[in-house]
């Protein structure tokens, strides 16, 4: 008796995809770029040790849609970071993944064209193209860890790695984030809930075998060692901010508690803001406050960045695209950018070599 069909009955192709191997074949490293990714991570190490006293900054768009725009930020960037390096250890938000509630864009790996053409074997080369292009500048990069199998394209450029608060529960994520050679910041639940995140920090830093694939392509059992430094994202959450002493006390308790490092990340942007760009240098300057006051646990900051404030909606015209601006969450300008980055530095430059851990 014949059967019916009972596999893959709402798949429509499957489109084959270079493998990692292929892909690092066309975009190689170079010994400039391996020097930025290497060295960028082992200062991040050293600021969650407390070996390196600075403060660790990720900012950049809340995006990358346009690589010529992000270049230019990259290159602005990286004059300022030369500028405060003596007290902030700057790092460039380059997400290329965007995790939807609903529906949406989903970033410039999925859809490079933004047509929902989903063009992902472009989008690779593409995003895998522009972090060699942000890293021979001598600037280290962050990204979100969306989708499992990206890391194996593009892992290798990266220095700082984000779970956003979407995917912290995520057993897929966590196991991941136990293979990952970076550093990896758990942002809290969209609820304000911390305990999301001190449960995945534990998870990363055990051992862990999964499903995944090779660098041939090839499905694989992928076993890991662990992540140490996995830490806390505070992003807000449940319609109220979570920066305050108050809520970063709760955080450092509960780290405690669950016998971790007291290494707090706090993003300025996002509930913390309530969403409105001109909030996140008050979110900062509030941080920087709590620094000088005696907290030792706030290691580092986050900031949505471009060359133009606010955001904008994907045209059907792509050419009506204002330069420089996001077309997701809404970042301050690059003016702003400098002088939050500077008053930080200027407010911390004496306090930070006198903390302890």
């Amino acid at each position: 008796m014949a059967h019916a069909q009972l596999e893959n009955l709402n798949i429509e192709s499957f489109d084959l995809m270079p493998s990692p191997e292929e892909i690092h074949a066309r975009l190689p490293l170079s010994d400039e770029v391996a020097a930025t990714v290497s060295g960028g991570r082992s200062a991040l190490q050293n600021i969650l040790d407390r070996a390196d006293k600075r403060l660790f900054v990720v900012v950049g768009p809340c995006s990358i849609h346009d690589p010529v725009a992000g270049l230019d930020y990259a290159r602005r960037l990286k004059r300022l970071a030369d500028e405060v390096a003596d007290t902030l250890f700057l790092v460039m938000r380059v997400y290329f993944e965007k995790p939807r509630t609903s529906i949406g864009w989903k970033g410039y790996i999925n859809d490079p064209r933004m047509d929902d053409s989903f063009h992902i074997e472009e989008g690779m080369l593409k995003a895998r193209e522009f972090l060699i292009r942000i890293n021979e500048l001598g600037v280290p990069v962050g990204t979100e860890a969306l989708d499992p199998i990206a890391p194996q394209y593009l892992g290798d450029l990266i220095s700082w790695t984000a779970i956003g608060a979407r995917t912290s529960e995520s057993q897929t994520h966590r196991e991941m984030s136990s293979g990952l050679s970076t550093p990896v910041g758990f942002k809290n639940a969209t609820d304000g809930d911390f305990t999301v995140a001190i449960n995945a920090i534990l998870s990363a830093s055990s051992p862990h075998s999964f499903l995944g694939i090779n660098a041939a392509g090839n499905s694989a059992i992928i076993r890991t060692r662990g992540n140490r430094y996995g830490h806390i994202v505070l992003r807000g959450g449940g319609d109220r901010p979570n920066y305050d002493s108050v809520s970063v006390s709760m955080a450092e308790q509960a780290l405690a508690r669950a016998g971790l490092k007291r290494n707090l990340v706090v993003d300025c942007s996002h509930a913390n803001s309530y969403k409105k760009p001109e909030m996140q240098p008050l979110v900062m300057a509030d941080c920087v406050n709590q620094i000088r006051q005696g907290n030792n646990s706030i290691v580092g900051l986050m900031l949505e960045s471009f060359i133009e404030a606010g955001s904008q909606p994907i045209p059907a015209d792509l050419s009506q695209l204002k330069y420089g601006c996001s077309v997701t969450d809404p970042c301050i300008d690059w003016p702003t950018t400098e002088r939050t980055v500077r008053a930080a530095r200027d407010a911390v430059r004496d306090i930070l070599p006198k903390r302890t851990a």
